[in-house]
């Protein structure tokens, strides 16, 4: 899918407000609401918008702990990693993982209501997972910057 420059406007501006009525998106776009909305469903049927969230404030909702994991598995085959994915994605308070290059597997970032109902998290879900080697965790003290999305360039 080519993307244009009205494209891209939709994209950062629903990126920043994905509740901005599609009126209001296609008078920013300097469209009518028709042709507008066609661009957005083009959008999303292509992948690109792949969903709309509200932002959600972790620590008023009971989640004052933010703490990142850095896990070693024993093996990396393809199906071991595919099994620990697995295994991570039925923990509701691991938000996200990813897989890195280097001497660390995965780094999770996880959620907690205490440092007592992380520590449960970590004891029993985390270190006796199958091929877990080891589990290194860093609290988070201040998050300085957390902008979800990606940079939209309009040009």
């Amino acid at each position: 899918m080519a993307i244009d420059r009205i494209d891209r406007q939709i994209l950062s501006l629903l990126q920043d407000d994905g509740r901005m009525t599609n009126v209001d998106l296609a008078e920013r776009v300097g469209l009518t609401a028709p042709p507008c909305l066609r661009r957005v469903r083009a959008l999303e049927e292509a992948g690109a918008i792949r969903g709309y969230h509200a932002d959600l404030d972790a620590a008023r909702l009971g989640y004052p702990i933010t703490v990142f994991a850095m896990v070693s598995l024993r093996s990396q085959a393809e199906r071991d990693l595919a099994a620990f994915e697995d295994h991570v994605a039925a923990i509701p308070e691991i938000r996200e993982c990813h897989m890195l290059n280097g001497e660390i597997d995965f780094i999770l970032k996880i959620v907690a209501s205490d440092l007592k109902s992380f520590q449960e998290i970590l004891t029993t879900h985390l270190t006796p997972a199958p091929n877990v080697a080891s589990v290194k965790t860093s609290l988070t003290i201040r998050t300085a910057k957390a902008v979800s999305g990606i940079p939209v360039r309009l040009e």
